[in-house]
């Protein structure tokens, strides 16, 4: 089946250091947004009959996802630790389980550029993430099939 339900997609966190990927399952997320854009260059010439032409430029990611605020959660630690001290963190936002071969998403060294504490009175303390791909010798990758090693990411 094509269509896949929010609720059974995944974001998962690489934990290797170097070496072959170690997917672990960040289950503490609640709702995660994937964005997903690109640049515009005008390419619009006398010719075009007055219409513009525009072409695609470099792709924009932007990840945002909210998470539980549990100090006994190692990916929370992760997540927390990757902003305080402004290092990369691995991820990949896939539509179901890593190993699946129906799978579908992005994966990228992220930079946590945003971790807001949410308190609300009546629900448990919360915090909002946001990230994007960071600078890394091994650039953003489109995967559309979970059934593949990653080496040295």
């Amino acid at each position: 089946m094509a269509i896949r339900l929010g609720k059974d997609a995944r974001l998962y966190r690489n934990i290797a250091l170097s070496g072959m990927a170690v997917m672990v399952h960040v289950s503490s997320v609640r709702d995660v947004t994937l964005g997903l854009e690109a640049g515009e260059a005008d390419a619009t010439t006398r010719g075009n009959n007055g219409w513009r032409a525009t072409m695609a430029t470099l792709k924009d990611a932007s990840l945002e996802f909210e998470m539980v605020w549990d100090t006994a959660d190692a990916n929370f630690t992760a997540i927390r630790n990757a902003f305080l001290t402004n290092t990369l963190i691995k991820l990949a936002v896939m539509t179901d389980m890593w190993a699946e071969s129906f799978n579908h998403g992005l994966y990228a060294h992220w930079m946590i550029t945003g971790f807001t504490r949410n308190e609300p009175l009546e629900d448990v303390i919360t915090v909002s993430v946001t990230a994007k791909p960071t600078y890394s010798v091994n650039p953003p990758l489109w995967v559309d099939d979970g059934n593949f090693d990653l080496i040295d990411w």
